[in-house]
């Protein structure tokens, strides 16, 4: 993790460990310099980071302040560190369905950009949320990238061991949402029926450099899953 990385995330548990509300004011840039041993860059970049995670919010000539907290049990879907630090709050598990080394399909190759002969890590598993349901998810790994994985890592956040256990830098990721209905297999495993709502959510994750390495596929059930986008005024 880098330097203005670590602060961006002492910074947010500041604001989380003091309870801070909308509109609090943070300590000023000198302050946080001094606190931290660092230069004014890499505190502008920290609070770059935390502005567009949407935690806080900058004013010129006045300073730093806490954004609107975001609702409690709602997914970020722009996150690129996967869900479970949004569900913090509650009980999330997972069942291994399936976890093998093989050759990628011709849409997780595209999406990798990789060889047809190359190996990647396939997951298969369920998500639950409070012992419900929450989603199905597949996900296929660039095993030159992400060199091991194993049936206890897959049973826990996936993205803490990459980014801790791996130390492996995560960039952006591209999403791709489509609302249907659900086939007799994702029903089966969602503990639905067929033809009920579902919201299917495809990503590739990239490492900073550009370099994709996870393609996922999730779908969720409609019945546990709320999502929200924290939007700042560069996207429009």
């Amino acid at each position: 993790m880098l330097k203005y990385q670590h602060i961006a995330n002492e910074i947010e548990k500041y604001i989380v460990d003091h309870a801070l509300q909308q509109g609090d004011k943070l300590p000023s840039l000198e302050t946080f310099m001094s606190q931290f041993e660092v230069s004014k860059s890499t505190i502008i970049k920290s609070l770059d980071l935390l502005e567009k995670k949407g935690v806080v919010f900058q004013v010129r000539g006045s300073g730093i302040f806490v954004r609107r907290h975001k609702r409690k049990g709602y997914i970020g879907l722009l996150s690129n560190q996967g869900f479970k630090k949004d569900l913090e709050d509650f009980q999330l598990t997972s069942k291994v369905l399936e976890l093998d080394v093989r050759k990628p399909t011709h849409e997780a190759a595209l999406n990798l950009n990789m060889e047809l002969n190359d190996d990647i890590y396939y997951v298969k598993r369920i998500r639950y949320i409070n012992g419900q349901t929450l989603c199905l998810e597949e996900s296929f790994y660039n095993k030159s990238i992400v060199t091991y994985l194993n049936k206890e890592i897959v049973s826990e956040s996936i993205f803490h061991y990459i980014t801790e256990g791996l130390g492996l830098k995560v960039g952006f990721s591209d999403i791709y949402l489509h609302v249907g209905k659900l086939n007799e297999e994702e029903a089966e495993y969602l503990g639905m029926k067929k033809g009920d709502p579902k919201m299917h959510v495809e990503q590739v994750f990239h490492l900073t450099n550009g370099q994709p390495f996870d393609f996922s596929k999730v779908t969720y059930n409609y019945e546990q899953s709320q999502f929200f986008i924290q939007a700042n005024s560069s996207f429009f």
